[in-house]
Order: C-alpha cells, then structure tokens, then sequence
C-alpha cells in the first residue's frame, strides 16, 4: 500500500532520521523504527512463576524450547503505540477517496461491523452441531435468497473465500458439467483487458487459455469470438461492465455464439456494483458468476484476510455447486455434503464460507433495500461520470465517446512530451494527499490511469479529488518536472524500485553485523 504525506523525509528502513531519536518526530509525525527496532532484551508483558507446579513443562519432552523465541520484547502498551502510529502512516478509505480502479475500495458501514460482532455470529465454531447455529444458517439461506434474486439464477455457493476462488470454482463446476456428458474441452476464452485472475484461474483448472481480441472502442471483438469458437473450448470468461469501465452492448450475441458452440458464458461479476439493482447476469444468458461481496456488498477488502467471493450458476451447473449445500426441513435448516444425485464437486474449502462476511454483506443489504441497491449502482455510475467529465478537459480520456459506467478511464496521451510519466504524477498524488488511482491497467491501453469513486463519495470530495488532480496536471504541463520526478517528497519513504521489491522481497529482519 502506497503510504501517505506524513510532512517529513525519507530515511530508510530501519535507519533513524539522525536529527531524531526513535519515537520522535515532527510535531504528530513521528519517526517509527521496526519492532524488532524496539526490542529490549528480557522485557515482557506477561510473568509467570518458574517454580508454579501446575506450569511445569515436563510433559512437552522434546518439544521444550532451548532458546528464546526471536520476538521482540516489548511492553503492551509500546506495541500498542508502534502499530497505531504505522497505521497513521497508512492510506485508507477513512482518510479519504480511495481512487483504485477495479477494487472498489468503499466505505464499510459500522453497522454491519457491529453485526458482524454479536456473540452469537463472532463466537461460532464450524464443529458446532447444527441445531446450536441455526440462526448462521438462516443468515446463510438469506443472503443466498438475496444473491440469487438479484442475480436471477437459481443457486449460488457461499463457501468462496474470494473473487478468484469463486472463478475457480465456477470453471470447476464448468469442467464438472462438460465430464458428466462425456466431452472433454480443454480451452477457455478470455478478452485482453480481463483481470489477469481470470486466465490465471483456467490455467489452475488445467485449460489452456487464449485470448479474445479488443475493439478499438474497449469491448470484446465479436468477429474474433466467433472465429475462436469450437468444439474444444469449454466457456468463456467476460468481465461485465468490462475492465475498461464499458458496459458490453453485445452481451447477447456473446452468450448466443458461446452457448451455441456448446460452451459456458462465465461473467467475471467484480464489477456488479455498477448494474446491482438495474440488470440481472442470467437476463444476459450467463451461467456462473462470482460476486466479491467487499465489492458489491461493502465487505472488508479482502487483503489476504477473510473474505467471500459467492458464485451464482445457472441450472445447467447448479447440480456441480461445491458442498455444502444448504437445505431447509420444514422450520429447520441442515448443512448436506451432496449435491443433486451427487454430482456435487465436493468441496473447496475446509468448512462452510466466513460467517463475519455474510452478516456484514447481509446487513448492507437488508439496510439498503431492493431501492437502496439500484441507487448504489446508479450513484457508481454518476460519480464515475461526473470525474470523467471534470477531467476530461484536461487529462485524455481512453474511451471519450459515450459515458463510462463505474469507473472513469483516461490514457497518457495529454502527457505526451512534457517529460512526466503515469507513474510520476501517480506518485505526486501522495504528496496532495491521496492514494494513487490504479496504474498501467487494463495492459490494453497505453499508460492507463484506472479511477473509481464508488457511490459511496459525496460531490464535495468528488471535487476535492478532482481539484487536485487538476493543480497537478496543470503543474505538469507547466514544465514543473521535478515536482513529479522527485515525488513523493513527504512520504514515510522515497519512490523505491518496485519491481526489485516485488522479485526479491525481504521478508525477515536481521539485526546488524555487530
């Protein structure tokens, strides 16, 4: 995560600014070394007594540790302190707009925090007996009724923990259904500007992958489907709106020309917030689909942490749904391991989907309302078109004919010949106070600055946004080179080189030579 103006310069990591001694700084912008840093030896929050009997570890044999753990010593309240001041070094959705296109980083209602919290739903066990949880699992029949009437398919599995989870078990489901009838396919489409989980989760399954041609005006090339389809391509994968912020228009001749080559239309569905309400993917002859509910639904982002990726299939792969399924008896609700004459794939994680998502996702939900959620969608979509009309004046939009849906893409044409680059006025955004928006993506076009405002940001911060997105631009075009070379200048840290960072991480601290 790009890190915030905290008024200072840089130091490296793990190097005290020679000004300052650790824990100071200028005024609240305090210098933060590591933990390990911070480490005095023998220090402790907890103390037991060696000689208590009833601690002894003469049972554990081997396993008694003969050294120390390798972890700093630290009382509670100094940890306490450590992490509350990264966290203030930190971008986040709470501070301000959080442009990332194709991330959807909205805010999370604390309501459905507070939910997610209740003894009831936060203290569940996956090895409770099922007559103690059954209020989890109407939770659970709830929000599957919620999905499934939006989406207007006929079944969904929770169980995803992610968006590219339930791509892999919505081509699992696909590649379960084409076994059944004895036709082996091994080929899966995917357009240029898909998310790059896509071909990345058919390769998983074992499909080989191929690409479906772009037209110049950002949508999948028919005429390249068409010639593409044969009896050995088992589905295809389309993003709808598409990864270029368009809503593709021939959507039905796409399932047309799929289902009739015999293949399986998937909708990758991260971007259903901007149609939630107003459209339903099986109106459009789709047949799976995974919704982030972080994105739609106002779920924590997921961020390698707990999250939930639902997929929605149509009847053709509704007998293959992953396990469990859930089935209600007369007022009662039970958890079965089988599907529909046991076709079921089985499962594809270990117990029944993350409970803390499915209160939050439902509870957005039911405080919205079938209104609320149209208007979440129409308010994604005006927002999106309300920057891409504020900046198009001045920063090139990829696509300018015709609005956008709900993020608002622009290229690196009006940077042509100034001497500054995406990533350098991305980078200045830190020093203006704002996380950058998405970069170089979708690869389809040259330079691509990628932003999405959800519905969740008010005009005044739209235009807060947008003010200063056109102070920089200006600056830029006014030969202020510097500015962007340099940036950012007040940052916990200076622009490193990313792509090192990213081939050769450094995931261990060691102390230095003494």
């Amino acid at each position: 995560m790009t890190m915030l103006n905290v008024g200072r310069p840089t130091r490296p990591i793990g190097v005290l600014a020679p000004e300052a001694p650790a824990g100071h700084g200028k005024g609240l912008a305090q210098d933060e070394p590591l933990i390990f840093e911070l480490d005095r030896w023998g220090k402790t929050g907890v103390d037991f007594d060696g000689e208590d009997d009833d601690l002894a570890a003469a049972d554990l044999d081997g396993l008694i540790r003969t050294e120390a753990p390798a972890l700093p010593g630290l009382s509670e309240p100094e940890t306490m302190r450590h992490y509350v001041r990264l966290s203030q070094k930190n971008h986040a959705i709470d501070l301000a707009l959080y442009p990332l296109g194709s991330c959807t980083m909205k805010h999370n209602p604390r309501l459905g925090e507070k939910m997610a919290r209740l003894a009831g739903f936060a203290d569940l066990h996956p090895l409770q007996p099922q007559s103690t949880v059954q209020g989890a699992l109407e939770v659970m029949d709830a929000l599957a009724h919620w999905l499934t009437t939006l989406t207007g398919m006929p079944a969904v599995a929770l169980s995803p923990k992610a968006g590219a989870h339930g791509e892999l078990c919505g081509l699992l489901a696909i590649r379960a259904a084409h076994e059944a009838r004895g036709d082996a396919r091994r080929t899966v489409l995917v357009p240029t500007s898909a998310h790059g989980t896509n071909p990345a989760s058919a390769a998983l399954v074992g499909y080989e992958v191929r690409e479906i041609a772009q037209t110049a005006g950002g949508h999948v090339d028919l005429a390249d489907l068409a010639a593409q389809l044969g009896p050995e391509v088992a589905a295809v994968m389309v993003t709808n709106p598409n990864t270029c912020g368009l809503f593709e228009r021939e959507v039905l001749e796409i399932s047309r020309l799929t289902h009739a080559a015999g293949a399986y239309f998937y909708c990758d569905g991260a971007n259903f917030n901007a149609i939630v309400g107003r459209v339903r993917p099986a109106d459009l002859g789709v047949d799976a689909m995974h919704i982030n509910l972080h994105k739609t639904f106002s779920t924590p982002h997921g961020g390698g942490g707990p999250g939930a990726g639902p997929v929605v299939l149509s009847a053709a792969l509704a007998p293959y749904a992953p396990a469990p399924w859930l089935v209600r008896d007369g007022d009662r609700l039970r958890l079965e391991e089988h599907g529909d004459g046991g076709a079921s794939l089985g499962r594809v994680c270990a117990f029944h989907g993350q409970m803390g998502m499915y209160v939050r996702a439902l509870a957005y939900m039911m405080s919205h309302g079938s209104d609320g959620l149209r208007q979440v969608a129409e308010d994604a979509v005006l927002n999106a078109n309300y920057i891409k009309a504020r900046l198009s004046g001045v920063m090139s939009a990829a696509f300018p004919d015709g609005p956008c849906m709900h993020e608002a893409l622009f290229d690196d044409a009006w940077l042509e010949g100034i001497g500054v680059t995406t990533l350098d006025f991305a980078k200045a955004m830190i020093d203006a106070g704002f996380h950058p928006m998405t970069m170089y993506f979708p690869l389809v076009v040259h330079g691509a600055m990628l932003i999405e405002p959800t519905e969740t940001e008010s005009r005044r911060e739209l235009d807060r946004f947008c003010d200063t997105l056109l102070e920089l631009a200006a600056a830029a075009k006014a030969g202020e080179v510097e500015r962007f070379k340099g940036a950012p200048f007040h940052a916990p840290l200076r622009r490193l080189d990313e792509t090192l960072a990213a081939r050769r991480p450094r995931l261990r601290w060691t102390p230095p030579a003494a």
